[in-house]
């Protein structure tokens, strides 16, 4: 069975209709990417799967026990506040040091753990917000947007660190993303949303679907060999499976 699975869901906010027929399945340890323009859903999405909204019509199915760690798009945190990495990674919950090493270790955030929160680059801040989400040792992280605000090479990183996490601790990892150049490749399956699911499938397949091409271009196709080395065998032979299985459609 699926980590977590959408069947047939609708989700309307404040009489819009956000989301209309979306079908997802999540399943272990896959890397899974929804791309969409501005407005598209993509942030309702996530939002719908890990509980925080009801959808209209439709169902949301989660495996028994799955744990679900979720980094959001963006934190605010009062400068004035006083908030070490630590206490920060304490709330709402207490957690044992090894727990909270070991997360920071796991994003790539060691040594960070007595910094203030305030003091923190955009980088480092988002892995702590990744560390957070860890300690929930989770079977599914779910990102929203996790390089906002990064350079280009801290994008990278992130998503290298993203990957790390996958290949250690075996979670599969759901996010949205804008940066179409570096997901197309670091993902077994992309999913492209505009209200609906009108693409899915492996990067390869997607990226040459005129429903895709309409939404973004043709700009991602020379880029996706770039992180191709990154994959070993597994991942490739997972991206071609999934690529057999891709589909597009207006509907």
């Amino acid at each position: 069975m699926s980590l977590i699975e959408m069947q047939n869901v609708d989700v309307r906010l404040g009489g819009h209709q956000a989301l209309s027929h979306v079908d997802l399945a999540i399943n272990k340890g896959e890397i899974v990417t929804i791309v969409g323009p501005n407005g598209s859903g993509k942030t309702t999405l996530l939002r719908t799967l890990i509980g925080a909204l009801k959808p209209s019509r439709g169902t949301v199915k989660r495996s028994k026990g799955v744990r679900i760690g979720y980094v959001p798009q963006s934190l605010s945190i009062d400068a004035t506040l006083p908030l070490t990495v630590r206490r920060f990674l304490c709330l709402p919950h207490r957690h044992s040091t090894q727990a909270m090493d070991d997360a920071l270790h796991h994003a790539g955030a060691n040594g960070l753990q007595d910094r203030q929160m305030t003091d923190l680059s955009g980088g480092q801040f988002q892995r702590v917000l990744l560390a957070r989400a860890l300690l929930k040792k989770p079977d599914l992280l779910v990102l929203d947007e996790p390089t906002t605000g990064l350079d280009q090479p801290g994008s990278a990183a992130l998503y290298r660190q993203i990957e790390q996490v996958r290949q250690d601790l075996g979670s599969a990892i759901l996010m949205v993303s804008h940066e179409l150049h570096v997901v197309m490749s670091a993902s077994d399956r992309v999913i492209c949303l505009n209200g609906h699911v009108c693409c899915h499938g492996a990067p390869e397949t997607v990226a040459s679907a005129p429903e895709y091409r309409a939404l973004f271009g043709t700009g991602t196709q020379g880029a996706l060999a770039l992180y191709r080395h990154d994959h070993d065998h597994h991942h490739h032979s997972h991206a071609e499976e999934s690529h057999e299985h891709g589909a597009c459609n207006h509907a």
